[in-house]
């Protein structure tokens, strides 16, 4: 269990109107700092897609950003998936939308009956994943960021076919190079991604990684743009399962705007949403 995880009650689903305010506003401000971001970089409005990052954050404040405008959520941490998933589901359930997979698929994971759900909430990991957790995150999530060699993509795919589900994946590629930093070599990436898609129970959807930590915007902005041209390749490849290898998550709160310009499809933005995460 994480630290923070025995003071904060992540299943919180109550939340004053101050606080709802704020993360209204927060999700707002980014919002247009997206369009912005879009139109200086020449690209079509609604382009880059706004994945709220919600490490520590409890079901009211999560469920107070869906209401403000959020569309796609991800989580770091398999425990707090298992902790706000029947919440979330069936919060989002009363308005008649569902959590990840969709449908009956993600109502009946947490345990509830849902007729007739029209929409849904991606739900995806962010952060790193161990094999034995796989199971703490199928079938609630549909998509997995973190995927970051063939080892843990063949496990991830036989669990999602014994689930009888296609979970979608993001190659994580370490374009940095920062040794603290998951991920693949970027010389690995298109090999990779080329046995990942051929994998049955598995959509490769696209590649992610991590901005460099760094206050050199070039060298920040070099890692976007290989990871771009890596994308481009493997859809170039034309092998089995690459077609759908469209996504670019990249991009956080310090350096979305580089990411928008350097064509990042997925920003996933926690701090400038939420606040400063309250770690205990």
């Amino acid at each position: 269990m994480t630290a923070y995880m025995d003071h904060k009650d992540l299943a919180n689903e109550v939340i004053d109107q101050a606080r709802a305010q704020e993360i209204a506003d927060g999700v707002h401000k980014v919002l247009d700092r997206i369009a912005q971001a879009e139109a200086s970089a020449g690209r079509e409005p609604g382009s880059v897609k706004l994945l709220a990052a919600t490490k520590t954050r409890d079901v009211g404040e999560i469920m107070a950003a869906i209401d403000a405008g959020i569309h796609m959520i991800g989580e770091n941490r398999p425990q707090e998936v298992t902790v706000k998933a029947p919440g979330l589901t069936r919060l989002l359930a009363e308005r008649g939308i569902a959590l990840g997979v969709g449908g009956d698929d993600a109502v009946a994971a947490a345990g509830h009956a849902v007729a007739e759900v029209a929409d849904h909430i991606p739900f995806h990991l962010i952060g790193q994943l161990q094999s034995n957790k796989i199971g703490k995150v199928l079938p609630v999530v549909n998509t997995i960021e973190s995927v970051d060699s063939i080892e843990l993509a063949e496990k991830i795919a036989r669990r999602a076919t014994m689930h009888g589900i296609t979970v979608g994946v993001l190659l994580e590629v370490n374009e940095s190079g920062e040794e603290s930093k998951s991920g693949c070599a970027p010389s690995h990436a298109i090999d990779l991604a080329q046995r990942i898609g051929a994998m049955g129970g598995l959509e490769l959807q696209g590649l992610m990684t991590i901005g460099a930590h760094v206050d050199d915007e070039r060298t920040i902005r070099e890692g976007f743009a290989h990871l771009r041209r890596t994308r481009d390749q493997i859809l170039a490849s034309g092998a089995e399962g690459t077609a759908n290898c469209k996504e670019l998550s990249m991009g956080m709160t310090q350096d979305m705007a580089y990411a928008i310009e350097e064509g990042s499809t997925i920003v996933r933005v926690g701090t400038a949403i939420f606040g400063a995460r309250a770690f205990i």
